[in-house]
């Protein structure tokens, strides 16, 4: 935990930030665009689990299942969560980096603020345990189990949460930086 905060520290180049920021929103541009549509024209209108950040229970899975019939499911199991195994780590780390390095932007920082950098971490990894629910899910199905469902969806709405968490975090970060840089301008301009 600790190198990670210090590596953090450490993280200044913009063009690093910038360049893990456009990779993983391509990641997420092709979920968005590709694999989930394609996967949800089986679905009848149903979120899929992924999308659904207030989780689920063992009566929606098994209709969505039993909607996407066999063809979706295998579109499921082997379009789109093939491409939601590269996001997490992508999403854990571009977005831990943005934060840090509008965080250390802020003069006089407590370092332990860079803390919420773990955020996105904790939302990538929950995502890694939705994704493991969801597949053994699709794999045992139509023998899905009520266990299996509520944990996978635990694991859904910590990965809402936490990115929800973070994304509030990021935008104070912002208004914060904003409203000190309209500041310092307005010094310089009546000096």
């Amino acid at each position: 935990m600790e190198n990670f905060i210090k590596q953090l520290e450490k993280q200044h180049s913009g063009k690093k930030v910038l360049v893990l920021f456009l990779l993983t929103n391509s990641v997420y541009a092709n979920m968005l665009l590709v694999t989930i549509p394609a996967t949800m024209e089986f679905s009848n209108g149903l979120q899929l689990l992924d999308m659904m950040p207030a989780g689920y229970d063992l009566e929606y899975v098994n209709t969505l299942f039993h909607t996407l019939g066999d063809t979706g499911r295998q579109m499921y199991l082997t379009k789109q969560i093939p491409v939601d195994m590269m996001y997490p780590l992508l999403f854990g780390i571009s977005y831990a980096a943005v934060l840090a390095y509008f965080l250390l932007k802020l003069p006089k920082l407590n370092s332990k603020f860079l803390y919420l950098c773990l955020l996105p971490v904790i939302a990538g990894l929950a995502d890694y345990l939705e994704n493991i629910g969801i597949i053994s899910m699709l794999n045992t199905y139509p023998n899905v189990t009520g266990s299996s469902v509520n944990i996978t969806s635990i694991f859904s709405v910590i990965k809402s949460s936490a990115t929800s968490i973070y994304f509030l975090t990021l935008i104070v970060v912002l208004i914060v930086l904003g409203l000190r840089r309209m500041k310092s301008n307005s010094e310089n301009f009546h000096q």
